[in-house]
């Protein structure tokens, strides 16, 4: 049984999710935790060892494991001493802020002989993970179109996010776990880039973007993502020459969802004779579909959380296998990340090799 005992470097808000749901996986102890703000353990569970300082945490000899949920330029440091004293390491989303930074902490785990991962857990979203199956097993046919679209109404960053030497905005924060979920759906090479990100009531990080992928096969994925939409919801949508899948969840009313594949009876030979009118104007192309000529179904059954995350890294651990969560994919997220941002530089699509 894997010996997995922890000390969670960092006590705020996703220290404490993480305190929250280790709790509930008796193969994990969690042994210590560290805040330099020490109001912040305030309401940690009793016999666990508080800190302030990250060193006395990373040195702790029962912790063999340190979870870094500190902001995101304190990564790099808190890797490398983790790796140095021993210690297994899971480091929280944005791994980096630069793939260098990325690099050094890869090599400092490997020289001291340490397992290293990445928290990347929202590849067991329960939206993403049916809309993976559906593009993996050809559910829609021949793929044409991905769509992965997160709407907010909130505006404003918050906290350390509002900084860009933190690794604030949108991009850091959320885009790395849409980016990482594209590339984990579709294993193909990357052969070009698109980003429009836009900073829209926040002065100094993003708020919104819009990314574009263009795949090996010619298929094309997008990524929007914007926090002033004014109708929050979270929808994906794979379309493919056999039908269309979809997974939308509706903020505003009691999170509502609709998770369905649409398909068509038959294709039209021609574009039919007759013009339709809608409020539009005249079309033919764009009528509404003749009575039964579409039918849905259900999308496929698939069950996943955060959990499974913490299973599969036990299961590493026990094992001596790679992890979920490689070193590599890791790597390539964050290149990939850069050539959006350069492509929101330039205006241009950029050519990426991946």
């Amino acid at each position: 049984m894997a010996d997995i005992r922890l000390g969670i470097l960092g006590f705020g808000f996703m220290g404490h999710e993480h305190m929250n749901l280790l709790s509930k996986i008796p193969e994990i102890t969690v042994s210590a935790i560290c805040d330099n703000v020490p109001s912040q353990m305030d309401d940690a569970p009793k016999g666990i060892t508080k800190y302030t300082d990250m060193d006395d945490l990373i040195n702790d000899p029962a912790v063999n494991t340190v979870l870094i949920v500190v902001p995101n330029p304190l990564h790099k440091e808190a890797a490398i001493k983790a790796a140095k004293a021993g210690k297994n390491i899971i480091c929280e989303k944005p791994a980096a802020l630069s793939v260098a930074d990325y690099d050094e902490m890869v090599a400092a785990a490997k020289e001291a002989g340490v397992r290293f991962t990445v928290h990347q857990q929202r590849r067991h979203d329960h939206d993403y993970v049916p809309m993976k199956k559906v593009f993996r097993d050809g559910l829609v046919g021949k793929t044409y179109l991905i769509r992965s679209m997160m709407y907010g109404v909130n505006g404003n960053m918050h906290d350390w996010h509002i900084y860009p030497e933190m690794g604030g905005g949108m991009l850091y924060d959320w885009g790395i776990h849409l980016i990482d979920q594209v590339l984990d759906m579709v294993p193909e090479k990357v052969t070009s880039v698109y980003a429009d990100i836009k900073k829209v009531i926040n002065k100094d990080v993003d708020d919104y973007f819009l990314l574009v992928f263009r795949f090996e096969s010619g298929l094309t994925a997008e990524i929007e993502l914007g926090t002033y939409f004014l109708t929050p919801r979270r929808e994906w949508m794979v379309l493919g020459d056999k039908g269309t899948a979809i997974f939308d969840v509706d903020f505003v009313n009691g999170m509502k969802e609709t998770k369905k594949i649409v398909r068509t009876r038959h294709l039209l030979e021609n574009v039919p004779g007759k013009i339709t009118m809608t409020s539009a104007g005249p079309t033919r192309s764009f009528g509404p579909p003749e009575e039964g000529l579409l039918y849905e179904e259900p999308l496929p059954e698939v069950k996943s959380s955060e959990f499974d995350w913490f299973r599969g890294y036990i299961d590493a651990i026990e094992n001596g296998t790679e992890f979920e969560i490689t070193v590599e994919q890791v790597r390539r997220d964050l290149c990939i990340m850069d050539a959006f941002r350069e492509s929101a530089k330039t205006g241009k699509a950029v050519e990426f090799e991946s």
